[in-house]
């Protein structure tokens, strides 16, 4: 019951799972997101991070690569996410793969790599606070 109050209390920072099979990659974002005032889990691919959200609850966002091994790819993560898990947002990257929003699940937002740091925060942002956002929908 605590940890169902933990994730629904908007007080605290929203936790993010952070999907790369890149460690470096994955390191590089986990610290920019984490400077950011989130908090957040790793995950090295989808089969991992399908064990994550199984685990926890209180996972509000996913930022995951598209070309991952394992398998599936993050695109067809981010379909199963919104499947099993509608509330998650979905923000997806990819330096090889250049995709439309409409690839993704409804509300998901594609970012292509290399981003930049406010690209990625401010989506995270929007995410974590959806009142301010939009407009208190």
């Amino acid at each position: 019951m605590a940890q169902d109050a933990a994730a629904n209390d908007t007080t605290l920072p929203a936790t993010v799972l952070v999907v790369e099979d890149d460690v470096l990659l994955r390191m590089f974002a986990v610290e920019m997101i984490e400077e950011a005032g989130f908090r957040v889990i790793e995950a090295p691919d989808a089969d991992a991070a399908i064990r994550v959200l199984e685990a926890r609850n209180d996972i509000r966002i996913i930022f995951t690569d598209i070309d991952m091994p394992g398998s599936m790819n993050g695109l067809k993560l981010a379909h199963a996410v919104a499947n099993r898990w509608p509330p998650i947002r979905i923000i997806a990257t990819s330096g090889h793969f250049r995709i439309g929003e409409r690839d993704l699940p409804d509300g998901g937002r594609f970012i292509p790599k290399p981003y930049r740091q406010h690209q990625i925060i401010g989506a995270l942002t929007e995410f974590a606070n959806p009142r301010s956002a939009f407009g208190g929908r």
